[in-house]
Formats: C-alpha cells, structure tokens, sequence
C-alpha cells in the first residue's frame, strides 16, 4: 500500500475521525483556535497541502490536482484503519474535500466546509484564473521567498488574529516552498471547481460562513439551492471563518459531529 506523500497529525484519543485542510498559503496553523474543543469531541486529522509547511514539493503535477489529492486523502484514510471519517475544509481545501466527497461517498460520513470562491466558481473559471497563476509562478520563480512573504493572501499578514496564532503562521510561511506554491497556483487551483456536481452531493453536509465575505454571497445562495443534503450556519465573519469566530465556528461543528456521528439509522 503506498503511504501518504502529505504530511498529517492526529489530535484528540475519542470519537470519529475528522480530516481537516486549510486553504492556499495557509498550514496546520489555520486549525490552531478550534483544535482544543475539537479534540474532546473528535480526532482532527490535520493535514498540509503540497509545498505548505511539512508536506513535501513533488515535481509531480498529477499530484497537484484534485484528484491527486483525493487519492492521498484515501491513503491517509487507510494508513488510520477507519472505514468512514468525517472531512472538512477551509477555502481551497474545501474546493478539495467538497471534490473528495463527490469521488468517494462511501468513505464520508458528512463534511464541513467554509467560504470557498474557488470550489463554487462558474464555467470559464480555469481560464479566467490561468494567466495570473502563470504570472504568480514566474514571480515566484524570479522572487523567491520575498514574493511569497509579501502575497495578499498570506495569512501571516493578517491583522485580526491573535499574536500566537499570527506567530504560527509567520513560522509555518517560512516552511512554504516557492515550487509548491507555484506549483499549487498552476495545477490545484484551475481544477477547483466542483459547481458543476454540487447537486450529485449524497452525504450530510454543513456550511459555515463567513457573512462578512460579501463576494461569497452568490455562491452561498447557489449552493443552498442546488447541494443535497446542506445545513448552512452564518456567523460574523471574514473568509476565514474558523478562526475569526472560533467559538461559534467549533460549536457548530461539534452539533454536527454529534448528530451524524453514528450515520444514518
């Protein structure tokens, strides 16, 4: 059996299973505020995307996609020896787990995801965002770590977090590898779309938004209308959610471990 190329930490000694992954640029510090009360409730399985913080930078493309990453989370799945798990993801990482929900069925026994533009984007996405993945990689290429350091989407460079969690980032940003990141602009983020399937969905599914994100709006309305199965819970909120309303973010999904946690009757 192959082993798992990402690396993953588990937290917590009861209870399911719960496979949590962050977002582009971001790493197991996105989990940070919301490990400790998920842990008495749960196992979080944090895990690192490709060229973020632990994982490794294969060169690899395949790897890259969603279905490269959907394998992976297979093989994290079985080296734990658990038959069904709960998944969650965080803005990117939900386009991935949103993805591996609609792959393998059979293994999920509900998902959590949060504000997700990628996941959620209309046709023509992959060729809107192309150039500027191109562009984001020779600037990665030429810049190195200074680009990486400086991108908007850092969450290193946010203001709203609290000192320890802004330090974890801060240190986990030095881990990230230009390539990865690269690499991850140029093969993650144009497959990310999965609008298109919404509605095949089959599991028990919560969205927790961020109302604050108002370009997220459209798709939150499209996505209570077309995806089976969808509980949404709206909190006072930027995109990242979990972190920005922790509390309310960890009680949500506490509720919804606790009323599927045994799967349907």
């Amino acid at each position: 059996m192959d082993k798992p190329l990402l690396y993953y930490e588990v937290h917590g000694q009861d209870g399911p299973y719960l496979l949590l992954v962050h977002g582009l640029l971001s790493s197991r510090a996105q989990w940070l505020l919301n490990l400790e009360a998920l842990a008495a409730v749960c196992r979080p399985v944090v895990v690192e995307l490709l060229g973020h913080g632990r994982s490794p930078t294969p060169d690899e493309h395949a790897r890259y996609t969603p279905s490269g990453y959907a394998a992976d989370f297979e093989r994290i799945r079985r080296a734990l020896g658990v038959e069904r798990w709960f998944i969650c993801g965080q803005s990117l990482g939900a386009a991935l787990t949103l993805r591996y929900a609609l792959d393998q069925p059979g293994r999920i026994i509900g998902q959590i995801f949060t504000n997700s533009n990628s996941a959620l984007a209309e046709d023509g996405w992959a060729e809107r965002v192309r150039p500027a993945m191109e562009a984001q990689a020779r600037r990665l290429e030429t810049e190195g770590r200074t680009f990486l350091d400086e991108h908007p989407l850092n969450p290193a460079r946010s203001r709203r977090l609290p000192p320890e969690v802004r330090d974890a980032f801060v240190a986990d940003c030095a881990l990230h590898t230009p390539r990865g990141i690269a690499y991850t602009g140029l093969h993650t983020v144009p497959e990310s779309p999965v609008r298109s399937r919404i509605g095949e969905n089959t599991v028990p599914a919560l969205l927790v938004v961020g109302e604050r994100e108002e370009r997220f709006a459209a798709h939150r309305e499209f996505v209570e209308r077309a995806m089976p199965q969808l509980e949404v819970v709206g909190l006072h909120a930027g995109h990242a959610v979990n972190l920005e309303a922790a509390s309310e973010f960890n009680a949500a999904v506490a509720a919804f471990l606790a009323k599927h946690e045994r799967g349907p009757a």
